[in-house]
């Protein structure tokens, strides 16, 4: 009895074993369908296809005669292929003439200069349009083409003229990265044996620094890249050094216009910032653009306070618009929306829709003249008008949407750039909102006015000692602005074939 009874101990009953059994039969009918799967899949595969093919080695030994080769024939040009708008698009003439620069200088003929077309069709832009949400409109990329100098005619007058103005900007910065609106002849001599007239005021070096900044950008010169990198730095160190971290204002309230400054400021700020994507930059960049809601009218626009007290003028909301414009395209953070909106509610309070003529700060107004001005009539410049048509063809209208559009276009036209010293003509902030507002709108205008603009800009530029590549300012604001600004705005209107994609395409 203890035997068995130790033996039962030991080895499991039927009866046990049969529960064991049952208990695992679970898990074996897995593993034996996996194994049953297993092998139907193995058994699906071609594995003959993967068989190696043993090469087949043949030798020889070959003797070729000697064959006499013949040119292979010349390929038949494709037929050109003709647009159904090819009467609309502007004609474009690429120059044989040698580039002006390797030739002395008074060799230069005015003939020379009149040819602003690009060696490249315009019809190719990409537009580089992205919707602000204000209909069926788009607005162009600022910097659309940004860096395009290249690729300008070698035998047109803008490139040499453009790479004579960097180059008399690039001369003419100060040491700490600035330029000096006033005291930039300190920087004589490099170009040539004499010291530069021209000088403006010594509050708007914020403003000024911003322009020239602009033309290195536009050039696509960045710190980064380029020739005049190092200049790009230094005035990009200086705007963020003249910066309230606090307020974001770039520069001081001097002045009453100290945002006009502060307006350029941001839009230089937020091309670098677009061009580089550097966090280095982005910071100053949204401080600057944070100011710029803040002093905008609620459901309005601009002018010169801060807090706004509900004044606008169309010049301050021009340089407005373009910021906040480069500051939306470089993916900084603000209400575009509403700021756009507002402004274009301005631009219809002050526009008159029997003429086409945008009011500087009313309905139907003239242009802002002051008194150290007097010999620039007020009634030569439609300088407001341009800034209006700019500032929509941005922010979405097209002339199909707005009648508005073909009469600002005509009003501007009618005013032509003429350098003329002793007369009216010369109001350079009109020829720079004119030539990339009419640059825009194309065909009828564009021709006429491109052609104005060689004699104009191209053959009025100095090529005499130290003020090489510069500007007279022989203009209504060039009192004080000075050399600095009327060699700036020239080197930016130069800059139009390039600089901005077309809103409406190729006209």
């Amino acid at each position: 009895m203890v035997t068995t009874l130790a033996w039962r101990a030991e080895e499991p009953s039927f009866h046990e074993l049969c529960y064991e059994w049952l208990e695992r039969t679970p898990w074996l009918a897995l593993s034996a369908a996996a194994h049953l799967l297993a092998f139907f899949v193995l058994s699906a595969i071609p594995w003959e296809a993967f068989e190696r093919e043993v090469p087949v080695v043949v030798h020889a030994t070959l003797s070729p005669a000697p064959v006499e080769l013949e040119e292979p024939p010349e390929p038949t040009p494709p037929e050109p292929v003709v647009s159904s708008d090819a009467s609309d698009e502007p004609e474009l003439v690429s120059s044989e003439a040698e580039d002006p620069l390797s030739e002395s200088l008074a060799d230069e003929t005015s003939s020379e200069f009149l040819d602003f077309s690009p060696s490249f069709d315009t019809s190719s832009f990409d537009p580089r349009l992205s919707e602000i949400g204000l209909g069926p409109g788009t607005a162009g990329k600022l910097g659309g083409r940004i860096g395009g100098r290249a690729r300008l005619s070698k035998g047109s007058g803008a490139a040499p003229a453009l790479e004579r103005a960097l180059a008399w900007l690039a001369a003419h910065q100060s040491p700490d990265g600035s330029w000096d609106g006033d005291g930039f002849s300190a920087r004589c001599g490099t170009l040539g044996a004499s010291t530069c007239d021209g000088a403006g005021g010594a509050t708007h070096d914020v403003g000024l620094t911003a322009l020239a900044l602009l033309c290195f950008l536009g050039d696509g010169q960045t710190n980064a890249s380029g020739e005049q990198r190092a200049v790009v730095a230094r005035a990009l160190d200086w705007l963020c050094a003249a910066q309230d971290p606090d307020t974001g204002l770039v520069g001081e309230r001097t002045g009453r216009d100290y945002l006009y400054d502060h307006a350029l400021a941001t839009l230089a700020l937020c091309e670098a910032y677009g061009l580089t994507r550097s966090p280095r930059w982005k910071r100053p960049a949204q401080r600057a653009v944070n100011l710029v809601f803040q002093a905008r009218n609620p459901y309005g626009a601009w002018r010169y306070d801060l807090p706004p007290v509900g004044e606008c003028d169309t010049s301050v909301t021009g340089w407005m618009v373009f910021a906040l414009a480069a500051a939306r395209d470089a993916g900084l953070e603000g209400d575009f929306r509403s700021a756009f909106e507002g402004a274009l509610a301005y631009l219809d309070e002050v526009s008159d829709p029997a003429t086409g003529r945008v009011g500087y700060s009313a309905f139907g107004e003239l242009s802002s003249r002051t008194p150290a001005n007097e010999h620039f009539p007020r009634e030569a410049s439609e300088a407001m008008t341009a800034v209006g048509l700019l500032c929509r063809l941005f922010l979405g209208r097209t002339p199909e949407q707005d009648p508005l559009l073909a009469k600002h276009a005509a009003l501007v036209a009618a005013k032509p750039p003429r350098w003329d010293p002793e007369g009216y003509g010369s109001d350079l902030y009109s020829w720079y909102y004119g030539t990339y507002a009419l640059f825009q709108m194309g065909r009828p205008w564009w021709p006429a006015w491109e052609k104005a603009l060689g004699a104009a800009v191209v053959d009025s530029q100095r090529r005499d000692g130290d003020a090489l590549g510069s500007w007279d300012p022989i203009c209504a604001w060039g009192y004080t602005g000075g050399r600095v600004y009327s060699t700036a705005l020239m080197t930016l209107v130069l800059q139009v074939h390039y600089r901005y994609g077309r809103v409406l395409g190729a006209r």
